[in-house]
């Protein structure tokens, strides 16, 4: 059995300082140094190896695998990022997805404007939604961002398209949920690199010539609002 070696010398440090438990104990008084100690640790180590003998089975088990170790997590906390794997079976392996008004604001939004889209253009159109929420240019919350109005249109165009707002694709309702929990756990946006904007590649919008392109992915390009 292999013990952890932080143990084994504690061990030995204790039987060092016990001098009644090696009141037999010869030290030689050789010349010979190495032989000195090499009978000090031979007498040392017999005495570990009964402390152990003497222990039940269920302590050097424990001595082997060290404690037990519990992780605590506050209710309502996530425990840590989560890590993305951009595929249909990584997100069906998620648990179902629910949420509040929030996530499912999301989940139109990713519905409606990227249903097409593979699975990382779905993941992208959502980052720029978040990002919005989070800069401080725009509103603080994610069914503010998507329903926001201005200049005589809509921030997403499915807003006011005039059409009505039904998600009949089952399995496309269910990819878009589960992408906004998986986003709003706190999952790493990566894809769009802080993009704020994205376009279709059939138009032009004249803030695109003055934003910084981040990224290309699907059917849209991406920007970052200076």
């Amino acid at each position: 059995m292999r013990l952890h070696t932080g143990w084994v010398l504690g061990a030995i440090a204790a039987v060092i300082l016990n001098g009644a438990a090696f009141a037999d104990v010869t030290v030689s008084h050789s010349n010979d140094p190495t032989q000195a100690i090499g009978a000090q640790m031979t007498l040392l180590l017999g005495a570990e190896r009964q402390a152990l003998d003497a222990l039940p089975a269920q302590k050097l088990t424990e001595l082997a695998v060290g404690p037990k170790v519990q992780t605590k997590v506050t209710p309502g906390k996530k425990a840590g990022p989560v890590l993305i794997e951009y595929s249909d079976a990584w997100l069906a392996a998620q648990a179902a997805p629910a949420g509040d008004a929030e996530w499912e604001c999301l989940r139109k939004a990713i519905y409606f404007e990227a249903r097409g889209e593979t699975l990382k253009g779905q993941f992208a159109v959502a980052e720029v939604i978040l990002n919005r929420v989070d800069s401080g240019a725009y509103p603080a919350s994610v069914c503010a961002v998507v329903g926001q109005r201005g200049n005589g249109g809509c921030q997403f165009s499915y807003v006011c398209d005039g059409r009505a707002d039904a998600m009949t694709d089952a399995e496309a309702v269910d990819r878009a949920g589960r992408i906004a929990r998986v986003m709003m756990d706190g999952a790493p946006r990566t894809l769009t690199l802080g993009a704020t904007h994205f376009h279709t590649r059939g138009v032009n919008p004249d803030w695109s010539n003055r934003f910084d392109q981040t990224a290309s992915i699907g059917a849209h390009l991406f920007y970052r609002q200076p």
